[in-house]
């Protein structure tokens, strides 16, 4: 990708325009009340944060994702660069590497998210002075998928975000799509909308309606798993199963399976 900009600059920025790209295409879709997980009504009165905040607090963990972004592909260049060269000019170069490599950073990227994830429930400490945070958006929106308190911002998404980088073995410039791809499928997942068609739901059991559940109080010990697959939750027996459900007044609402509604 060239467009007269250092991979490391785009690399770090990209993923930031994609969100705003992204999460401003849904807000303009908000107001399909036929596709909606929750009415309006419920986004207003029951998030316990004002948009305003949200906004700077995802302005803020953005901020701090890139410069430490910058710092590791400044401190990674040369090997990485070396690397792609010689991958580059022997016959084994072929998109099946670049494939494994996307394989692997979300692998990778979801067992870290999941652990950290489940740990910051499960800790009270952490859960009411760090995590907390995030769970103001009981009704969540795609622009405030990255409303987190900056340190969870820092542990969950660019710790992890940097150990994907670098055990996956891919370029600055492999990178860049890869996160692209990451930020689609996290604004995604928030974005309290079952829109018809959506690729996200059809290749991924890891989806709005799913990641809806978590944000509901019955569902806060379930569906840790982020951002691509449900594999954690299925192992460790924290997955949650639902159905989505046409509401009478318009809409559709994720439900817990009837086994789970008492749990």
């Amino acid at each position: 990708m060239d467009f007269g900009v250092s991979d490391e600059l785009m690399g770090a920025f990209l993923p930031i325009v994609v969100y705003w790209v992204y999460s401003g295409l849904y807000a303009l879709m908000g107001s399909l009340d036929d596709y909606r997980l929750h009415s309006r009504k419920e986004e207003d009165e029951k998030n316990l944060v004002s948009k305003s905040t949200v906004l700077k607090g995802v302005l803020l963990q953005q901020a701090l994702q890139a410069i430490v972004a910058i710092i590791l592909f400044k401190v990674t260049g040369n090997e990485t660069a070396d690397n792609e060269k010689t991958t580059v000019n022997s016959s084994s170069f072929s998109p099946l590497i670049i494939l494994r490599q996307f394989v692997v950073a979300m692998v990778v990227l979801d067992t870290w998210q999941y652990f950290m994830h489940r740990y910051m429930h499960h800790n009270k400490f952490l859960y009411r002075h760090i995590h907390s945070q995030h769970h103001r958006l009981i009704v969540p929106y795609a622009f405030g998928a990255l409303y987190n308190h900056p340190l969870e911002g820092l542990i969950l998404d660019t710790i992890g975000g940097a150990l994907s980088f670098l055990i996956s073995g891919m370029s600055p410039n492999t990178s860049i799509y890869f996160f692209s791809f990451a930020t689609l499928k996290t604004v995604d997942d928030h974005c309290g909308l079952w829109i018809p068609g959506n690729l996200f739901h059809i290749f991924f059991r890891n989806n709005s309606a799913y990641h809806d559940i978590h944000h509901q109080l019955y569902g806060t010990k379930y569906n840790f798993s982020q951002p691509f697959f449900v594999t954690w939750d299925r192992i460790l027996g924290t997955y949650m199963p639902y159905s989505l459900e046409r509401m009478a007044g318009g809409g559709l609402q994720a439900r817990p399976a009837k086994d789970y509604k008492d749990n």
